[in-house]
């Protein structure tokens, strides 16, 4: 599934594309997504300017003055736009036709995303309850100690809980614990402060170095512009169940922690 820094590639890439043009057309062939698509947004989108595109956790939303289109990717979505389409693809559910005469198509084998409305002046209630965003000031390991004292699970999970911290999925969960030395099954509650410090600032480093690197690609995902990322080439453990250790040369071992794999160094990670 796209994490945040394939979200955040994302938003880059389409924003220039998108921002100050209106929505001429919306063309929908595929309306049930993971949720029907709104009649709502069907008839309020269209004729609406584009002010900002802004992500939120692994959402984005098309900021109009009537509302916002939130999308989400799914496991295997992806955004792009196109000057000239080739005719759409039986994955290719919907397209927004911008005044600029390019299209923004959404393609999506799998149909696990979305496309939903947020009325202007409220909150979708899949945005009410999420917790801060990692690359904001506010999150840092204090917050994260606060916030994991008396949890008994395993601290992987609570990384990865949405109402803690937005946008850590597994892939970056894994490796940000593999680089401050945590083994992923350790109770949330018994890390102390000084670890958390340390986990924090790999979670912020490890994401904003994916960023620029395009985020990871290991299945579906692609960029806008159809490059893929390349942080996939850098992984320490994830999807390395096996190969040796980058640092300590110990196997890596994998095991299923919340219905997730889970790869980690036994040596390394404490």
């Amino acid at each position: 599934m796209p994490e945040l820094p394939e979200v955040e590639t994302t938003r880059r890439g389409i924003a220039p594309y998108l921002i100050g043009h209106r929505v001429i057309e919306l063309a929908i062939r595929q309306p049930r997504l993971r949720w029907p698509i709104p009649s709502l947004l069907r008839r309020t989108l269209p004729g609406q300017r584009i002010d900002a595109v802004e992500r939120r956790a692994k959402y984005l939303l098309a900021h109009t003055q009537a509302g916002s289109a939130l999308l989400h990717l799914g496991m295997s979505g992806s955004l792009r736009v196109l000057e000239n389409p080739m005719p759409p693809g039986a994955h290719d559910h919907f397209d927004w036709r911008l005044d600029s005469g390019r299209i923004l198509r959404y393609t999506d084998p799998r149909r696990f995303g979305c496309l939903l409305w947020q009325k202007s002046g409220t909150t979708h209630p899949l945005l009410a309850n999420l917790g801060p965003e990692p690359l904001d000031e506010i999150f840092d390991g204090v917050y994260l100690w606060k916030m994991s004292r008396g949890r008994s699970a395993p601290v992987k999970t609570f990384l990865m809980d949405q109402h803690v911290l937005v946008g850590v999925g597994n892939i970056y969960a894994a490796e940000a614990l593999f680089a401050a030395g945590i083994h992923p099954r350790r109770a949330a509650g018994s890390v102390s402060l000084a670890r958390y410090e340390r986990l924090a600032a790999e979670v912020q480093r490890i994401l904003t170095h994916a960023i620029t690197r395009g985020g990871t690609t290991l299945r579906d995902f692609i960029s806008p512009d159809g490059v893929p990322g390349y942080f996939e080439q850098e992984l320490f453990v994830y999807a390395r169940a096996g190969e040796p250790c980058k640092v300590c040369g110990t196997k890596i071992r994998a095991v299923v922690i919340g219905q997730r794999s889970t790869f980690y160094c036994a040596h390394c990670q404490r």
